[in-house]
C-alpha cells in the first residue's frame, strides 16, 4: 500500500528526517514511536502528502505522488487518504452528519448519497443515537469517532492517525484502539498511526521506533 524509499526532510539547517525508507502493505496496521523530535509526525504528514519531502519517492497503493502537482496532489489526498488527529477538529457549527457531509460535498456528489453514506459510517462505529447532535453535545470519544468516520468518508486507500487517542480518558483510547482493529476487519482497512501510547503499540501488526530522523527498531 506505501512504499517510501530515501526520504529527506530539512528545515533551513536542521534535517528532520535522514534516508528514511519503509513499506506498509494493504490491511495492515502500523504505529511509528519514538520520542519528541523524533521526525514521527513529520514522516506521517509527508507519506499523508500534507509535507512535501526534500528528497525521496513516495508511492501509495502503486501510484508515484512525489511529482505530483499541489492541485493533483489535493485531489488525490482527498480521494483516497483519511485523517485522524489529537484533536478532532470538527466543525462545531455543524452536526455529526454534516461533518461526515462534507468531504463528498467537496467532490461535487450527491447530497442524499452523502447523508445516507455518513448515516452507514455513524451508525457502524456506534453513533446511531448522534446523527444530528453538534460536537459540544458529544464526549470526547464520541467526537474522536465521528472523527474516525469522517476520516472513512471517501473509502481511503490508508488512514493515517496522528496521536489519535492522546486527547482521551484510559478508557476511551482503550476504546478507541480497539475500533481501530474493528474496523480493518470489517472495512480492510489500512492505518498508520503516530502514538506514545505502548499499549497501542503493542497492539498493532508492527511497531516503527524511530530516533533522530531515522528509523531504529521495523518489528515484524
Amino acid at each position: 500500500m506505501i512504499q517510501a524509499k530515501g526520504i529527506e526532510r530539512r528545515f533551513g539547517s536542521l534535517q528532520v528526517l535522514h534516508q528514511v525508507s519503509l513499506e506498509v502493505q494493504a490491511g495492515e496496521i502500523v504505529s511509528i514511536s519514538g520520542r519528541s523530535g523524533a521526525g514521527k509526525s513529520t514522516l506521517l504528514h509527508i507519506l499523508g502528502t500534507l509535507d512535501r519531502p526534500d528528497a525521496g519517492q513516495i508511492r501509495i497503493d502503486g501510484e508515484e505522488i512525489s511529482g505530483l502537482s499541489d492541485k493533483a496532489l489535493s485531489q488525490f489526498r482527498n480521494k483516497h487518504i483519511g485523517f485522524v488527529f489529537q484533536f478532532h477538529h470538527l466543525l462545531p457549527e455543524f452536526t455529526a452528519e454534516e461533518n461526515l457531509m462534507i468531504p463528498w460535498l467537496i467532490q461535487g456528489k450527491a447530497e442524499a448519497k452523502a447523508r445516507q453514506k455518513a448515516r452507514e459510517l455513524l451508525d457502524l462505529l456506534g453513533l446511531k443515537e448522534r446523527f444530528q447532535h453538534k460536537p459540544n453535545a458529544l464526549s470526547g470519544g464520541e467526537q474522536q469517532r465521528v472523527a474516525v468516520a469522517r476520516a472513512l468518508m471517501n473509502d481511503p486507500k490508508v488512514v493515517f492517525a496522528d496521536e489519535p487517542s492522546g486527547n482521551l480518558d484510559s478508557q476511551t483510547a482503550e476504546q478507541l484502539h480497539h475500533l481501530f482493529f474493528d474496523l480493518r476487519k470489517e472495512l480492510g482497512q489500512t492505518f498508520v498511526i503516530v502514538t506514545h501510547n505502548q499499549e497501542l503499540a503493542g497492539m498493532t501488526d508492527r511497531n516503527i521506533e524511530m530516533r533522530d530522523g531515522r528509523i531504529v527498531v521495523n518489528d515484524t
